[in-house]
């Protein structure tokens, strides 16, 4: 069966009450990249991530995913796109090895989940971790344990709200690595992150969403030091009224 990427957004709209925090979003998503997102606390993000992952509805425009064109919320897409939202999403009373098997045997994929979880639990550095309770986890444990959920199904799209959210600096180097092996799989991947080196680092491109459209976006050209550059003065250009992100170093 085809992938469900790469993903096409023409127009999306989302109104909550009389305020319109996505006014007429356009972005493409390719299979084999990785696209950085930023924007201010309250531009949109999470909104955009919610209709993408189908739990949430828009109000215009459309979104569209692979050459069959699937909608948001279509049970091809649901089983093959992996949502990391800010909380873990884990049971705290199971191990991350009974977390991981449970969420692949409610995609259907008990088998698949028995056979991956060591390997994916041990690619983020919990391996012998494995049969411990996520209850007894530190935060950046619990979110590295997420994110092996996640990359577990083996998505052909990802969509990471924060995601190095409490990860110290061998939790952050663990999964950019993970990232760049995704994207050698071929996985679409966009990532949300105010830890601005960290998308600079990892990202083939960045877009800008700023009062609910995407108002700019940069191409990695070949040289992260003037891709920094250019991100770091994208950044600048956006009212500090909006929100703050961490300054590029």
């Amino acid at each position: 069966m085809s992938s469900i990427a790469p993903v096409e957004i023409v127009g999306l709209a989302r109104t909550f009450g009389r305020r319109s925090v996505l006014r007429g979003v356009n972005l493409s998503i390719c299979s084999g990249e990785i696209v950085g997102l930023l924007g201010a606390n309250g531009a949109g993000k999470t909104t955009l991530f919610s209709i993408l992952a189908g739990l949430s509805p828009a109000d215009g425009g459309r979104c569209r995913f692979g050459s069959s064109g699937w909608l948001a919320g279509h049970p091809r897409v649901r089983t093959r796109l992996a949502y990391v939202a800010h909380n873990t999403q884990l049971y705290p009373l199971l191990t991350a090895r009974e977390n991981l098997e449970l969420f692949a045997a409610l995609r259907g994929d008990q088998g698949v989940g028995q056979r991956a979880a060591p390997e994916v639990l041990a690619r983020f550095g919990l391996a012998e971790h494995a049969d411990r309770r996520v209850s007894t986890f530190s935060r950046g444990m619990a979110q590295r344990a997420s994110l092996a959920r996640a990359i577990a199904a083996e998505p052909e799209v990802m969509l990471l709200d924060e995601p190095l959210t409490a990860l110290d600096r061998r939790g952050r180097a663990l999964l950019l690595r993970v990232l760049a092996e995704e994207r050698a799989r071929g996985a679409a991947i966009v990532l949300c992150s105010h830890d601005l080196d960290a998308v600079v680092d990892i990202a083939d491109r960045v877009v800008l969403l700023e009062r609910g459209v995407i108002a700019s976006e940069i191409r990695f050209g070949g040289d992260r030091g003037g891709f920094r550059s250019q991100v770091a003065g994208l950044w600048s250009d956006v009212p500090a009224s909006v929100g703050a992100a961490t300054a590029i170093t």
